[in-house]
């Protein structure tokens, strides 16, 4: 019986499938120093992912059973994909299924940076007794998200899905894709009634020059896709979302935009020095933050489970 090990986790949907068509499961937390051992010792043939666990060209080559390694969920750079394909291997990854998760939860820190909840429910536990009226003033000038332009850097499928809800909010969306030199996006309704947006990429300094808020959606890079250059071009006021990676924002560079109110707020769900966020950035009141939760949610789990284990049947049954 091949032997899978769900290093990160595995949504149970997605176990039951393995299971039922044959496999066996591990859903082990296994420390990175001690997986190939354990991976040798226990005669693992797939190995699964999300992005916790590192899958090095080291452990590769000390591990001559693996077959496949999976990643639940987009990005691939916890892996040596080159290496992996080059010793045979197959490497897979589940694309589609957390677009919606990612998307719901940037507009989670826009309809709270706006409105400044994430300062509000820091301070209202502790003086929202004794000095409610000066709260109420403080955090008295919201702005609403409809009218208002997002741009969208990355235009793939979290760029898309992320278009989506801004368009049905109410707001005008410009982007900036490489690749994607347009795209018709499509707006489903409960009803079964559809309306259609045709959109097409703008140049990058167009979208920092002409947007309200800014977010990243990119794989992880070599250079900063925001950084002090485009601080310095972006609207005055604007907000950032990075719910991409970490390494994708220049961290010092956005602390400045915000002490010198160039940018407005940032709604941070990755970071550059991960899994230990700097404190500044922790602790910064313009900050919402979340920790990597983009994909967590229990629906985007079940579908990056049942795709794992589909591809997964396909490739070795």
């Amino acid at each position: 019986m091949t032997k899978i090990l769900a290093n990160d986790g595995i949504s149970k949907a997605g176990q039951k499938a393995l299971e039922e068509a044959g496999f066996e499961v591990l859903t082990t937390k296994v420390a990175q120093e001690q997986l190939a051992n354990f991976i040798n010792e226990n005669n693992i043939e797939v190995l699964l992912v999300r992005s916790a666990t590192k899958v090095r060209k080291e452990l590769i080559e000390a591990c001559k059973n693996l077959k496949l390694i999976g990643r639940g969920g987009v990005g691939m750079d916890n892996i040596d994909v080159g290496y992996a394909k080059s010793k045979g291997l197959h490497v897979i990854n589940t694309p589609a299924a957390s677009s919606e998760s990612v998307a719901e939860l940037v507009f989670a820190h826009l309809f709270g940076g706006v409105r400044f909840l994430h300062d509000s429910n820091r301070n209202m536990p502790l003086e929202g007794d004794s000095r409610f009226k000066e709260l109420k003033k403080s955090y008295g000038a919201g702005t609403e998200l409809r009218g208002k332009t997002l741009g969208i850097i990355g235009f793939g499928r979290i760029g898309q899905a992320t278009a989506k809800i801004a368009l049905g909010v109410g707001m005008r969306v410009m982007y900036h894709d490489l690749y994607v030199s347009e795209a018709t996006i499509e707006l489903t309704f409960y009803d079964g009634r559809t309306m259609e947006f045709e959109l097409k990429s703008e140049p990058k300094e167009t979208v920092l020059k002409n947007s309200d808020f800014i977010t990243v959606h990119v794989p992880a890079q070599k250079d900063y896709v925001l950084g002090k250059k485009e601080f310095e071009i972006i609207k005055p006021g604007a907000a950032i979302i990075n719910a991409a990676r970490g390494g994708v924002v220049d961290e010092i560079a956005l602390v400045e935009a915000l002490e010198k109110e160039r940018v407005s707020f940032a709604g941070l769900d990755v970071f550059e020095s991960e899994p230990r966020p700097e404190v500044q950035l922790l602790m910064h009141p313009k900050v919402s933050l979340t920790p990597h939760i983009g994909a967590a949610t229990s629906e985007a789990q079940d579908r990056i489970g049942l795709e794992l284990a589909s591809q997964i049947i396909k490739l070795l049954k």
